[in-house]
């Protein structure tokens, strides 16, 4: 199927042709480039979309000479698996205080012989499958999983053979309902490496667990340095990327983010409760991800949700906006439907008691709504 074009909003996009000067035969090499732009011409580009910025020259081995003997013990871990892209602008982070507290907290852990997840070369895998001058959308998660062979550094991913845990199999709802040609992975699966390669990253806000306890690391360190990503990648990918945060905490954790340069979508948390009774399912995040991306970067460099290879089905990557975005003031008739249908919904959940097994997994906003519940009911 070939790929439609976006004609809607290009226009603006579209960089004039400047006709480089023909350098002289007796000139010296500065001709080539020709004399500055006049001012009409730098005004005429002033609107566009500025590149993304360049990481800043970063001498790794000069930096790790200046760390002390217990911070490069400490700090192991990242100079080894952290890429170099992050740790260019997070290097200033590692070396306070807290960090390097966090950093003794996790040794304290591994000596009275706690597992933990994810496994300690996939703590800063998001940072190695998606460098920050790759990053295009930012997926905001909470808590790794922490059962064995689920957590791997990606949030809401999940190593095979363990299947799509339930928020994410809502993930894979939500995006079937905006892309019909959308195929779950094969034996219910949940690796997600393909977005993440795709720009796509896919951080949680702590990045370790102790096995079998959520939230047993949360609080320790962990929320400064992801919140410090965050903001690096506000700052640094100046030509805009979007933000999906799903649920309270992830809506926390993107308020400094500028609205003018980036695209922000927040709506409830993708776990069982949250995903029917929020309209997490009909919030059509990836399609108005898609849409955004295509005028931003071009139709070419959107993210194609497909995890199933190409070879496997005939239906074209999931990358193909069909049309420009709906005004929020001119509902379409299937946005009509799709609210009775979520009316509809509701009702049946509100009908019957909740007894899914795994119905709060990673599901920090129904539990504290659960706590908040059950604190006003006490004498």
């Amino acid at each position: 199927m070939a790929r439609p074009s976006l004609k809607r909003g290009a226009g603006h996009l579209t960089v004039p042709t400047v006709e480089p000067k023909k350098p002289k035969a007796d000139g010296d090499i500065t001709s080539f480039f020709g004399a500055p732009r006049p001012k009409s011409t730098r005004a005429a580009t002033a609107n566009q979309v500025p590149p993304a910025q360049v990481s800043p020259k970063f001498n790794k081995p000069k930096w790790v000479a200046t760390l002390t003997p217990e911070q490069k013990e400490l700090l192991q871990l990242e100079i080894d698996t952290m890429d170099e892209s992050w740790l260019a602008h997070l290097k200033e982070e590692i070396v306070r205080p807290e960090f390097l507290a966090l950093k003794r907290f996790l040794q304290k852990e591994k000596q009275s012989g706690a597992k933990i997840f994810p496994p300690e070369e996939d703590v800063y895998s998001w940072s190695r499958h998606t460098p920050l001058h790759k990053v295009k959308v930012v997926i905001v998660g909470q808590d790794p999983y922490h059962n064995h062979n689920q957590a791997h550094g990606l949030a809401f991913s999940v190593r095979p053979p363990t299947p799509a845990p339930p928020s994410l199999v809502n993930i894979y709802n939500a995006i079937k309902n905006d892309y019909p040609s959308f195929l779950s992975p094969p034996n219910k699966g949940g690796l997600l490496i393909p977005w993440a390669e795709r720009g796509v990253l896919l951080l949680n806000t702590c990045l370790t667990v102790r096995a079998h306890q959520a939230a047993s690391h949360s609080n320790k360190g962990w929320e400064r340095l992801t919140q410090k990503a965050i903001d690096v990648v506000n700052r640094v990918r100046t030509r805009g990327v979007v933000f999906l945060a799903w649920g309270n905490p992830a809506g926390k954790r993107i308020t400094g983010v500028n609205h003018d340069r980036h695209y922000i979508l927040q709506s409830c948390h993708p776990s069982p409760l949250s995903a029917h009774r929020g309209g997490f399912l009909h919030n059509q995040h990836f399609k108005k991800c898609n849409e955004w991306l295509a005028v931003r970067y071009g139709p070419d460099e959107i993210i194609d949700w497909s995890l199933v290879p190409q070879r496997e089905t005939s239906t074209t990557p999931l990358a193909v906006v069909h049309k420009s975005p709906v005004p929020n003031d001119q509902p379409t008739q299937q946005q009509v439907l799709t609210k009775a249908t979520n009316q509809r919904i509701v009702a049946a959940k509100l009908s019957k008691p909740v007894s899914e097994e795994g119905e709060f997994e990673e599901d920090l906003d129904a539990l504290e709504a659960l706590a908040a519940s059950e604190a006003s009911i006490k004498p």
